[in-house]
C-alpha cells in the first residue's frame, strides 16, 4: 500500500467518525416529544424527591438534638433562683456604688431655724437647720441672713427685682437676735426655732443635697 492510499484511508475514517456522530443526533432529535416529555417529567419528580427528602447522615441529626438539649440546659440555669438572686444582689451593689459615688445626703425632714439652731444635715431626731435650700418654683436658691428678720414691707415684687443681691436685699431686713430670715426669689419667711417645712405649706423649699 503506497502513501496515496494511507492519506484515504485515513481521510475515510475521518468522514465515517464525523457521519456516525451526525446520524446519533439527529435521531435523538427525532426521538417521540411524548416520550421525551414523559422522561423530564419523570427527571423533574426525582430532582422534587430529592429536594424534599433530603439525605442527612444520622451523626448530623444527632448532633443537632445534643445541641438543642444543651441550648435548654443553658435556659433551665438562667432562670434557676440562685442566679435571679445573684444578679439582684449585683444589681444592688451597683446602685450603691453609684450612689456613693455622687455623694451627697438630703435632709428628711427639712428644718429651718434660728440663728442658733446648727446647719446640717436634718433628721427627725436631730433637727438641724438645712443650709442648701433650693425653691422649686422659682429654682433658686435660698439665701439666709442670721440674726435677722423680714420687714412688713417686703413683698413680692422687692424679692423678684433684687434676688439675689444680698446688698440689696438688706434694704428689707431688720436686725433681730436669735432670728434668721430665708428668701428666695418668691418667698421669704423668718423663725427663731427649728421648723419643719411641711408645716409651711406656702414655701416651696426642698434640699438640694449635702456633700459633707
Amino acid at each position: 500500500m503506497d502513501e496515496d492510499d494511507l492519506d484515504l484511508d485515513e481521510l475515510l475514517d475521518e468522514v465515517e467518525q464525523k457521519f456516525c456522530r451526525n446520524v446519533s443526533v439527529a435521531s435523538s432529535a427525532r426521538e417521540d416529544p411524548s416520550e421525551a416529555g414523559k422522561r423530564g417529567k419523570d427527571n423533574e419528580g426525582r430532582r422534587q424527591h430529592s429536594a424534599t427528602k433530603p439525605e442527612q447522615p444520622i451523626s448530623s441529626v444527632s448532633d443537632d438534638i445534643d445541641d438543642l438539649l444543651e441550648e435548654l440546659f443553658e435556659e433551665d440555669d438562667t432562670d434557676s433562683p440562685q442566679l435571679k438572686t445573684e444578679q439582684s444582689s449585683k444589681g444592688a451593689q451597683v446602685e450603691r456604688k453609684l450612689s456613693s459615688q455622687s455623694g451627697g445626703r438630703k435632709c428628711c425632714p427639712v428644718f429651718v431655724g434660728g440663728s442658733s439652731v446648727t446647719n446640717g444635715v436634718g433628721t427627725a431626731t436631730s433637727k438641724r437647720s438645712c443650709d442648701q435650700l433650693r425653691c422649686t418654683s422659682c429654682d433658686f436658691r435660698v439665701l439666709m441672713f442670721d440674726d435677722c428678720e423680714w420687714d412688713s414691707s417686703c413683698d413680692y415684687l422687692f424679692l423678684r427685682n433684687n434676688m439675689p443681691d444680698r446688698q440689696k436685699l438688706r434694704a428689707k431686713l431688720k436686725k433681730r437676735r436669735g432670728l434668721r430670715a430665708y428668701a428666695c426669689q418668691c418667698s421669704w419667711f423668718s423663725t427663731s426655732e427649728p421648723t419643719d417645712l411641711r408645716d409651711q405649706a406656702q414655701l416651696r423649699w426642698v434640699c438640694g443635697k449635702h456633700l459633707d
